[in-house]
């Protein structure tokens, strides 16, 4: 990974407020029907909820339509190839992958979330600043020369108040067991700098601002609300928001009350069933692709977990057609 030239300085990040970010809203609508999406990401998209959610919403309310969505997310991953001293062994990056990823996958677009991690859970330092955005520059470029688009997520909150062990504030080291306290506004900053940057992207969309405004507005009323019991990975309610914010950026709306959503998408077999699939075939694809992460994982074909998927795909597609 190379750096570019041109950098934003961080004290200009730092002078857009929320309402900026969340003013670059989508005007046309991303066309996934019939595409392959690929969803790249650390261990928020591993554990893929929010995938499953975009996947269900699509489905059940386009059931004449076809959509391919593969996540790909691996724990621990980082854009940046930053790892704190403290992690077990060295954190994957995602350009270890990314090349067989993009060669196998064959996506129409890419999906990317980092951030979370590449931080490494320490105060803003600008050398990681820096190889956190070569990594994501490399990445655009790496999806472009493929002829695929790419949509950039930023990171979702850091949540200080759900973490039970943070830093103490004369701490000179940090990690992922005991975070920066502030870390948010380093993945804000980080945040801030994909969507004012100039990559080209079929869509920049902002996850840490509506993630976080929903969870001070929810506290006013409900003080033990929480959107992640970690500080780190969100719950399922915060992968609903993070699915919600990311169709409708996309040009999908999703109306409603959504804790109403919520209760109904998960009581829903159809989303169980697309949970399920999701779940089998990111597996299978993630092993497929190959990973280091303290050991190699790598397996010889995905050709069954293919004959798998679109047999489950079937029955999906008898339910959502009914």
């Amino acid at each position: 990974m190379t750096q570019g030239k041109r950098r934003y300085p961080i004290l200009i990040l730092l002078l857009f407020g929320s309402s900026f970010l969340c003013g670059l809203s989508a005007q046309n609508k991303l066309d996934l029907h019939d595409k392959r999406v690929v969803i790249l990401g650390d261990s928020i998209t591993h554990r893929g909820t929010y995938v499953s959610f975009i996947s269900y919403f699509l489905q059940k309310r386009n059931p004449d339509l076809d959509y391919n969505i593969i996540s790909i997310g691996l724990g621990s991953e980082t854009a940046a190839g930053t790892s704190e001293a403290e992690h077990p062994f060295p954190r994957p990056c995602i350009h270890s992958r990314l090349d067989h990823a993009l060669e196998q996958t064959k996506p129409d677009i890419i999906f990317a979330c980092y951030g979370m991690n590449d931080g490494i859970y320490h105060p803003l330092r600008m050398d990681r600043f820096l190889a956190y955005q070569s990594g994501i520059e490399s990445l655009v470029a790496k999806v472009h020369a493929s002829n695929a688009e790419v949509v950039l997520l930023t990171p979702p909150p850091f949540d200080a108040d759900a973490k039970k062990s943070l830093a103490p504030p004369n701490a000179t080291d940090f990690s992922y067991k005991a975070p920066f306290a502030q870390y948010n506004e380093v993945l804000r900053t980080y945040g801030k700098w994909i969507m004012l940057s100039k990559l080209s992207a079929a869509r920049k969309i902002d996850l840490n601002t509506p993630l976080l405004e929903y969870k001070q507005e929810r506290r006013k009323t409900d003080p033990q609300f929480f959107l992640t019991k970690d500080g780190i990975h969100p719950n399922e309610f915060g992968h609903l928001l993070m699915a919600k914010t990311i169709l409708q950026a996309c040009g999908f709306e999703i109306e409603g009350d959504i804790i109403e959503i919520l209760e109904q998408a998960t009581a829903d077999p159809l989303f169980g069933k697309i949970d399920h699939r999701r779940q089998m075939r990111s597996k299978g694809w993630l092993e497929y692709i190959g990973y280091e992460r303290g050991e190699v994982v790598k397996a010889e074909s995905v050709h069954e977990i293919e004959i798998e998927a679109a047999e489950r795909q079937k029955s999906i597609d008898k339910l959502r057609r009914l």
